[in-house]
């Protein structure tokens, strides 16, 4: 193991409170399996000794990425291989292929190839709190009533001639339309209108 460790074992949550439920036993249990199935660390012995394990994988990582930086550069940088659709095109493809690994079960997913349950789950969500959602729009409302309009409406003003500019960096004006008061909708509206809606990444297929 890492460190030099022989052996890992991770305690329940409650066992200084109580003897550990079947619930806190078995997240401790998918711990260790995570670590052990889907890690890697137990594929070498003693990773770090030496640490020729680390460097061989950080050489291997430094060599690919130079890879699609150089084949960015050659598409002309960046913003022309986001015109092209080549990040998003190359996110698809590394999600698929992931996909296909896990479901082939190449790839150790612990609870979705390997050790799974059959009985249904059941994830508690977080509901937002009914006051807190009326509290924050209590307090939006009031910030709208009190702010200097005068002022308010100069800033947003301003932020439009400035993103009507190609040449103009309009993050001054966001910051100044901020400390005038203006939200986040109002500030995003005004650039809709200049810049003529929202952005849509272009087709990759």
């Amino acid at each position: 193991m890492l460190g030099g460790a022989q052996s890992l074992h991770v305690n329940a949550y409650d066992e200084a409170l109580a003897l550990p439920t079947e619930k806190s036993v078995k997240l401790a249990l998918r711990v260790q399996q995570v670590i052990a199935y889907e890690s890697g660390v137990v594929d070498s012995i003693d990773p770090l000794g030496g640490s020729y394990y680390i460097e061989w994988l950080t050489d291997t990582i430094e060599e690919e990425v130079m890879k699609i930086i150089d084949y960015i550069d050659r598409l002309g940088g960046m913003t022309k291989a986001v015109e092209i659709g080549y990040p998003q095109r190359a996110i698809a493809e590394s999600a698929y292929q992931y996909q296909r690994m896990v479901e082939e079960g190449k790839i150790a997913v612990i609870g979705v190839n390997m050790f799974r349950e059959e009985e249904e789950l059941h994830i508690e969500l977080h509901k937002v709190d009914p006051v807190s959602r009326e509290r924050s729009i209590r307090r939006v409302r009031e910030v709208r009533e009190n702010r200097d309009r005068e002022a308010w409406e100069r800033a947003l003003n301003e932020l439009r001639r400035a993103a009507d500019r190609e040449d103009e960096n309009v993050f001054p004006y966001i910051l100044n339309a901020v400390r005038a008061k203006a939200t986040v909708g109002e500030i995003s509206s005004v650039l809709r209108d200049i810049w003529g809606g929202e952005y849509k990444p272009p087709s990759i297929y």
